[in-house]
């Protein structure tokens, strides 16, 4: 009686986990599909899953709901030019960066203009021994203040002047967007007629260099 409960209960073992692997097989394959045709919607238009736009949006509504409304609006206008800024200030270290590796060769840093490279050098020392802040610290050229920038492409016109038209005209753009940059990194607003500069002058960089 015993050895026929033995082979009873193994058999329902069996059967057991056999239905366990099926199920998990089914889970698994209807998972791939759905991710098949979800990727299919995507690429038509279709939104699958949730809209992460509006999930951000949701989330700076609320950190930013203790504040009144005048207070919100311009911070919003504010974060946009910021935005903004930063994707442009990036973009010309880029420029710099990949020219001068193309132009100058692997050791284009030792090339840089000297009292901008040990001004860099001091920067990212302090912050390598600022256990505090661990973002990203290796690309010496983010150490590089914004009015250095410019300042390097001047030193370096040989290897840039099939890229812009002159350097005034890159002087006279990267000046105002530092004064610009100093001015809201302070939190201090601007007029509308100074946004719209602002915007004017990159899209007269993206014209004219690209980004």
């Amino acid at each position: 009686m015993s050895k026929c409960l033995t082979r009873s209960s193994s058999r329902c073992g069996s059967i057991s986990l056999s239905n366990a692997n099926k199920d998990l097989r089914d889970f698994m394959f209807r998972g791939l599909m759905f991710e098949s045709e979800a990727t299919g919607f995507q690429s038509a238009g279709i939104q699958v899953g949730a809209d992460m736009g509006q999930a951000e949006e949701r989330l700076l509504s609320e950190a930013l709901s203790p504040f009144g409304v005048v207070r919100r609006n311009q911070a919003l206008e504010m974060a946009r030019l910021y935005a903004v800024l930063h994707c442009f200030e990036n973009e010309v270290r880029s420029l710099i960066r990949e020219t001068l590796i193309e132009k100058e060769g692997a050791d284009w840093l030792s090339k840089l203009p000297i009292k901008v490279r040990q001004f860099a050098e001091s920067r990212q020392k302090v912050a390598f021994a600022d256990s505090w802040l661990e973002g990203e610290k290796t690309d010496m050229l983010g150490f590089v203040d914004f009015g250095h920038l410019s300042q390097i492409i001047v030193d370096k016109w040989q290897c840039f002047e099939d890229i812009m038209p002159s350097q005034h005209w890159l002087k006279q753009r990267m000046d105002e967007l530092e004064k610009v940059r100093n001015f809201i990194a302070h939190n201090r607003g601007l007029l509308p007629s100074e946004f719209s500069r602002v915007y004017m002058y990159i899209a007269d960089w993206n014209r004219v260099v690209g980004l």
